[in-house]
């Protein structure tokens, strides 16, 4: 990291009402525990909860969180200066991504502005010297504010019938306004990377960017349990190609970023604030670029609860719940090299993704072949807990 992580970038601003809860490596266990941040300490209350799965199956996540017993394993000062790989000490804890069995899942198109560079990729065929011809010629051909656009309304499919007569429908438009989302899986359960960790990025793309969302936390039930933040790693140029390389574009060592915590939800904290959230993005790069931007959630075109609506329910099941990214209107197009190609990453990018009220996710980005590999898997997990007895 091109500066130290410290509490105070990390936390939310109200931290002190925060029921916040993650997941720490400890090595004297060789292996992870679920944590309660209180104030700048770091309590590990596995004995309470074995997995994060468990804890947000609970009605009283929040209270656990904040009153479960526990072992106090350090301060997260020093959990926060140990957690990137360049200053790592392998002998003492770091962070890990707040999740582990859930499913990992993303909600696609979700924005306005977002879909329209999603059709901008599939007319450019991955090229990014196309974009901005292109850019001009589609917003010509859609006009009006598409975030006023209720998906799947009378308004929406009128204009879909309008379009396909004009030959200018796109599948990208589908799921943006239709009456199906986009959801897809964009990682396997404990393949994510948290906080501070190395993001990859695939070596053989020329053309992507970061994805600054909002990640919900669902119960096997479909309840909204809390919410936290994650980078949707996307590879702008495979995606273009073919949106059969969807896998390939999303799915890569590392390019699931989700953290810092996970924040539940009670009096103070609810899905109404996270649909009223600003998510702020900043990209610095080594050779001096920086770029910056704001989502806001209050431009979604589908209502977070529809959307884990649409992901859990008669059809889907998620026995160990899910995470799920809502998706971003954010999709940067300032120049980084030559006019008109507009960003995509450089290797050493540190990538902040910070909302007031969840704290910030700091990822500074790799090739995905040179991030620390997935090798701790769910059997992994299982056999670890169940040496320290902690299962029931």
């Amino acid at each position: 990291m091109r500066e130290r992580l410290t509490v105070a970038k990390t936390m939310p601003e109200d931290a002190a009402k925060a029921a916040l809860a993650g997941r720490v490596w400890r090595p004297d266990v060789n292996g992870p525990s679920v944590v309660a941040i209180r104030g700048g300490n770091v309590v590990d209350i596995t004995a309470t909860v074995a997995t994060m799965r468990d804890l947000c199956e609970r009605p009283d996540a929040a209270k656990i969180t904040r009153e479960a017993l526990g072992e106090s394993i350090g301060t997260l000062d020093a959990m926060l200066l140990n957690t990137p790989e360049a200053t790592r000490d392998p002998k003492q804890p770091w962070l890990l991504a707040p999740a582990d069995l859930q499913a990992v899942k993303a909600a696609g198109v979700t924005f306005a502005r977002s879909m329209l560079e999603r059709v901008i990729e599939e007319q450019a065929k991955g090229a990014p010297e196309k974009a901005l011809a292109i850019r001009g010629q589609v917003e010509k051909l859609l006009g009006g504010d598409l975030r006023k656009l209720k998906p799947g309304s009378a308004q929406a499919l009128a204009l879909k019938q309008t379009l396909i007569e004009q030959g200018a429908w796109s599948q990208y438009l589908e799921v943006g306004i239709g009456e199906d989302a986009e959801i897809f899986t964009k990682a396997q359960p404990m393949s994510a990377v948290g906080h501070g960790m190395e993001a990859g990025l695939h070596p053989r793309s020329t053309w992507n960017n970061p994805e600054p969302e909002v990640v919900l936390v669902v119960s096997s039930k479909g309840t909204i349990v809390g919410a936290t933040l994650g980078n949707d790693v996307n590879l702008r140029d495979f995606e273009g190609r073919s949106a059969l390389l969807l896998s390939k574009a999303k799915d890569n060592n590392a390019s699931a970023a989700i953290g810092p915590f996970v924040r539940f939800f009670d009096q103070g904290f609810s899905l109404d604030t996270v649909r009223r959230m600003d998510v702020h993005l900043t990209v610095t790069g080594d050779d001096g670029f920086e770029m910056t931007g704001t989502s806001s959630m209050t431009e979604i075109a589908r209502d977070p609860a529809d959307l884990v609506g649409e992901l859990i329910g008669k059809t889907h099941q998620y026995p160990d719940g899910a995470v799920l990214y809502l998706g971003t209107m954010f999709a940067p197009t300032k120049d980084r090299g030559a006019k008109g190609q507009g960003f995509t990453h450089k290797v050493g990018d540190v990538v902040t993704i910070h909302a007031p009220a969840l704290g910030a996710l700091v990822n500074r980005m790799v090739h995905a072949d040179k991030a620390q590999p997935w090798t701790f898997g769910t059997g992994d997990l299982m056999r670890n807990l169940a040496r320290r007895g902690v299962l029931s």
